[in-house]
């Protein structure tokens, strides 16, 4: 009755730990969710009656020049016809799948990698090949034995602050990847929705301004500095593929919605934009300087880390390696939860001992509670 490809749908551990996260008096480090006190409170009475009727499946004309605009000040050689207003950045990665793979097609991935990317790339039969992270970005060796190997159909990489390490590719690192690429020409997903949350001011020139042959799609999301309910992102692609990305969208949902899109620019065009990314900066600096502390304090005799210079997450591994995914029904049960490492990787049998925690949606008052129990269930379990 069903597609073969229903074989491959796998649920998402995420929302499962979410829902499950939702009992009171759990204190959840597990999503990725931005804190409720950064969102703002829209005036939506000031919506045009205009925004209220269907829109263009592009998106929205200004809104899309704006985001050109900004691209182009990070580098990136683009105009407003390459950019495509998503239902949020998640769908890119879903249109993405539907124009470059067929089953068992290789597709490149970072080792950990954004799980939900996995979920979508083998929907449609994808082989996902990890390559590992070094400190400052991918192992460039095994990217392009990879490469050579396999023939991936494209690369995802997620450069700044990444989902789930933190890793931050280092301006050297970007430049080598952007070089293998045009090497093979071949195609780049870069996923950015944390990099403007920059603690550190780190230099991440995106990958896709560096380089010079390989088609390439770049995106980006408002989820993470305005509301993540609205569910609005974007891409950017070079123009080979932008003609059948914007049919693959128009089959998919028509367009993003317009009142969200409207929020978006009036956040892209606001005067004090700059000042508002800064508090938010600014906010999740001291969450994330919180929950370092709270680490130290409970956590540097069983597990190791590196501070995250930006994003929303630490990326512990255990000194006491073992599988952390038997844990979280124990962890639950004790009031806390997280994202068992191992969900993260491609690999049939992942690595194990590793542990995602997320610091900008807990109040700090909460992390030590939170990290006490967690060890306690570490220890015990």
């Amino acid at each position: 009755m069903f597609a073969q490809r229903i074989q491959h749908l796998t649920s998402s551990i995420i929302r499962e730990i979410l829902a499950a996260a939702q009992q009171p008096g759990v204190i959840s480090f597990a999503g990725g969710l931005p804190a409720a006190g950064s969102f703002p409170e829209p005036d939506w009475c000031s919506l045009p009656t205009r925004l209220k009727q269907y829109g263009m499946s592009e998106g929205e004309p200004e809104l899309r020049e704006a985001i050109a605009a900004e691209a182009r000040s990070k580098g990136i050689s683009c105009d407003a016809s390459q950019v495509l207003v998503l239902s949020g950045s998640q769908q890119g990665l879903d249109l993405a799948s539907k124009l470059f793979i067929d089953p068992d097609s290789h597709v490149l991935v970072e080792s950990p990698t954004y799980l939900a990317a996995l979920q979508s790339f083998r929907l449609f039969q994808a082989k996902c090949d990890g390559v590992p992270l070094t400190a400052n970005g991918l192992d460039i060796e095994a990217f392009e034995a990879q490469i050579r190997t396999n023939q991936p159909r494209f690369s995802y990489l997620i450069p700044s602050f990444q989902n789930p390490s933190g890793t931050c590719y280092g301006p050297a690192e970007r430049q080598a990847v952007a070089e293998v690429l045009d090497r093979y020409e071949l195609p780049l997903v870069e996923d950015e929705p944390y990099c403007e949350l920059d603690y550190d001011d780190v230099p991440k020139p995106p990958i896709c301004s560096l380089v010079k042959k390989a088609p390439w799609i770049y995106q980006g999301s408002f989820s993470k500095v305005l509301i993540p309910g609205l569910r609005v992102g974007y891409l950017i692609a070079h123009p080979v593929l932008m003609p059948h990305l914007v049919r693959l969208k128009q089959a998919a949902d028509l367009h993003t919605n317009r009142p969200g899109q409207w929020l978006a620019l009036e956040y892209m065009r606001s005067a004090d934009k700059p000042q508002r990314l800064a508090r938010l900066q600014s906010f999740y600096r001291e969450r994330r300087d919180a929950f370092a502390a709270a680490l130290d304090a409970e956590f540097s005799d069983i597990a190791d880390w590196q501070v995250p210079s930006g994003g929303l997450f630490f990326w512990l591994k255990l000194k006491n390696v073992r599988d952390t995914r038997p844990l979280l029904k124990p962890a639950l049960a004790a009031g806390v939860a997280f994202m068992p490492g191992e969900a993260f990787f491609a690999e049939e049998n992942p690595p194990v001992g590793f542990l995602r925690l997320n610091f900008s949606h807990t109040e700090p008052e909460l992390m030590v509670e939170g990290l006490r129990r967690l060890r306690k269930v570490l220890l015990e379990a």
